[in-house]
């Protein structure tokens, strides 16, 4: 379902204030508005504000010193990207960040197809058999990390082994929220289908066809696009944190 309103508010202060971090507005060291100033200049309740510093922080862009407010972080400019847990709390933030993963995925299994050993698909082969077997959302959820890790993996590119890696983490969660309540054949037949998916994909890098490992990839990804959109339609999915 739709964000509530305080969450969109806390949305909404939190992409002003990156802005103007971002954009030299407010540099490294300045102090942040009192939480009173942000409440009747945005005419927000002081719920929405906290919630929006508490976003800031974890982001690294906001430092709290005790008895002389909020300040922002001297290093703000320059941190790393990153998705803190709250930021992956609706099914909207599951659609996005699925988005974005397409264009890597697609671009992963092309390169994994052009330098994949054997040994790399003897791996990508264990994952698929230990996703085909699983009953349950814990073995789901590692057997369908592994076959992705194993993917970036055959890049030889480690820099797509630890983004797969970051990545999973935050996924993790949206798995578990899509099997969460299932009975063991549900999770049976969601692995079997997922799978289908995986041996294409995994059929295309043992050829070494990176043009057909690219098309299995987007059709996977655009595949679990399509799940979570129908989960959403279907109303059977409350806002709830995915961890």
């Amino acid at each position: 379902m739709a964000k509530t309103k305080a969450a969109s508010l806390a949305d909404d202060l939190v992409h002003r204030f990156e802005e103007q971090i971002e954009k030299g507005g407010m540099p490294p060291g300045s102090r942040f508005p009192s939480e009173k100033a942000v409440t009747q200049d945005f005419g927000v309740s002081r719920t929405v504000v906290r919630e929006a510093f508490a976003r800031l922080a974890a982001r690294g862009l906001l430092v709290s010193r005790r008895g002389s407010g909020a300040y922002v972080a001297e290093d703000a400019r320059y941190r790393a990207f990153q998705v803190t847990p709250d930021e992956v709390a609706e099914i909207e933030d599951v659609l996005e960040l699925l988005e974005m993963r397409m264009g890597f995925e697609v671009e992963m299994a092309d390169l994994a197809a052009r330098r994949r050993s054997d040994a790399d698909l003897a791996e990508i082969r264990r994952a698929l058999a230990a996703m085909d077997a699983s009953t349950d959302v814990d073995t789901s959820v590692a057997a369908d990390a592994a076959f992705h890790a194993a993917i970036a993996r055959a890049t030889g590119n480690d820099y797509y082994l630890r983004f797969t890696d970051f990545l999973g983490v935050r996924l993790v969660p949206s798995r578990r929220l899509y099997l969460q309540g299932s009975d063991a054949r549900s999770h049976q037949h969601y692995s079997q289908v997922i799978n289908k998916d995986h041996e294409a994909i995994y059929a295309a890098i043992e050829a070494g066809d990176p043009a057909a490992a690219r098309r299995a990839a987007r059709r996977h990804m655009q595949k679990s696009i399509a799940r979570y959109q129908d989960l959403k339609q279907s109303g059977r999915l409350l806002r709830r944190p995915l961890g």
